[in-house]
């Protein structure tokens, strides 16, 4: 059995028992969270109606936060001494599903 479930903007594929690191979310490490699914598959059963979503349920445990990799960027442009030096670090939650029921 798998499910889609939708965080932070994007869809991703998730199994009991997989850990996978998503957008930064506002929980405690150890605490409980729960995904309203988009689909979900149980062996040849397609659930993807909204009324029949609405009773399923994605849930998870958070177990800390991770960074992502610096990017960096430069902006120059010649003739006018214009540099511009910038960087980012995404923040994510690694978070582990515990369970997926319809």
């Amino acid at each position: 059995m798998y499910a889609v479930i939708k965080t932070g903007g994007k869809q991703e594929r998730v199994e009991q028992g997989q850990t996978l690191a998503v957008e930064l979310l506002h929980a405690e490490p150890g605490s409980e969270v729960s995904f309203t699914p988009v689909l979900v598959v149980d062996g040849q059963t397609v659930v993807s109606q909204a009324e029949q979503l609405g009773r399923a349920v994605v849930s998870a445990r958070v177990v800390g936060t991770a960074s992502g990799p610096k990017i960096r960027g430069l902006k120059y442009k010649p003739k006018a001494r214009a540099r511009t030096h910038w960087g980012h670090r995404q923040h994510y939650t690694t978070i582990e599903i515990t369970g997926i029921s319809r």
